[in-house]
């Protein structure tokens, strides 16, 4: 019940990329969670501020490294709602309640361990990652393996998408709207340049492995109902599995070059990274599935659409997983969290923790 109590105080912070001192406040929090005797390493990038806790004295290479995110996508509302096995509210499943569930399980085993557990708190993974734990790795940080917190109703995720996040740009000629044969109107241009895109990978009825395209906006500096538009922007955000060679492996360059191809408009990349992987068959996943059945869940290996922080892992020879509790609704008004997966997924990170501990002796 603190725990619960404490996840209703930190899911009404409204911790959003554009509120860094809202940012400060919840990493506070979850610090505040961990409380004294260990070492807390400070960072801040681009005024996204970030923590790592580890044992006393010298940074470590970290046996395991707990990954969590207390940042979350804007919202109407910033409070939390309890209805019967449901915590309702923004960040209550992606990922507040891990994060605290971390942060007590660290709290309780890292003194007790045979070997260096940290604790990674970041504050922008949901702008992509790069001023927390991309940060924190260029500055040195470094383990055998992560176990990020994303929610996973205690499956085991080896495997996520690739992110590549674009700006489509289309510029026309200005004209009075009555004579648009005198004008050559940008917003037409790039409707057809997005559907061009959607053509080469359309949205698929149902969940499916492969290239997804999301229009997240298309706007214009036009402000006159009476004129062609001479400027268009569309916001893309693109999901692409190993297998699409177009993307992955890719320069940003060779990207832009392809979707010029595509579109038939101009391209720039706001943000690219690749595909996640870990071992399915490494100690570390085994054992992690193995504490995942004795809670009472499959332990079963999924693959993710969505790309989270364990790529900047993965982009360095290390392995990093999603393990967490279960819950719906992520970045939409009914978010929730399933809290009859809370305990069993905290049993669930203190057995595997003890495991890799007995596996040593």
């Amino acid at each position: 019940m603190d725990l619960l109590a404490k996840a209703a105080e930190l899911i009404a912070v409204p911790s959003t990329a554009d509120r860094p001192e809202e940012l400060a406040r919840a990493l506070e929090l979850v610090l505040d969670t961990v409380g004294p005797g260990f070492t807390v390493e400070r960072f801040v990038s681009r005024g996204k501020p970030s923590a790592l806790v580890g044992p006393p004295g010298p940074r470590p290479v970290f046996r395991i490294l707990l990954n969590a995110h207390l940042d979350v996508v804007p919202a109407d509302a910033y409070e939390a709602r309890f209805d019967g096995d449901r915590l309702y509210g923004r960040g209550a499943q992606d990922m507040k309640i891990a994060a605290l569930v971390m942060a007590d399980v660290f709290r309780e085993l890292a003194p007790t361990l045979p070997y260096p557990l940290g604790l990674q708190l970041v504050t922008d993974e949901e702008v992509g990652g790069h001023d927390g734990t991309a940060h924190q790795i260029d500055a040195g940080v470094s383990a055998d393996f992560v176990v990020i917190g994303e929610q996973s109703a205690l499956r085991v995720v080896t495997d996520s998408k690739g992110l590549c996040q674009v700006r489509l740009r289309a510029t026309g000629t200005a004209a009075h709207a009555a004579y648009p044969w005198l004008g050559d109107n940008a917003l037409v241009t790039m409707v057809g340049a997005v559907q061009a895109l959607l053509r080469r990978y359309p949205v698929p009825a149902v969940e499916k492995w492969a290239t997804t395209v999301n229009v997240s906006r298309i706007e214009t500096a036009n402000q006159a109902v009476n004129q062609v538009p001479a400027d268009a922007t569309a916001w893309l955000d693109i999901r692409f599995p190993p297998e699409d060679t177009d993307f992955n492996g890719r320069t940003p360059h060779e990207i832009v070059a392809y979707l010029r191809s595509v579109t038939g408009v101009a391209a720039e990349i706001d943000s690219l990274g690749p595909p996640h992987h870990a071992d399915p068959d490494g100690g570390d996943v085994a054992r992690l599935r193995a504490a995942a059945r004795r809670a009472g869940f499959s332990g079963d290996l999924l693959r993710k659409h969505g790309a989270a922080d364990g790529r900047f892992y993965h982009a360095r020879g290390v392995d990093a997983v999603i393990f967490g509790p279960g819950g719906d609704g992520q970045h939409g008004p009914h978010e929730y969290a399933d809290l009859t997966t809370v305990t069993p997924y905290r049993n669930a990170l203190v057995w595997y923790l003890t495991a890799v501990a007995a596996s040593r002796e």
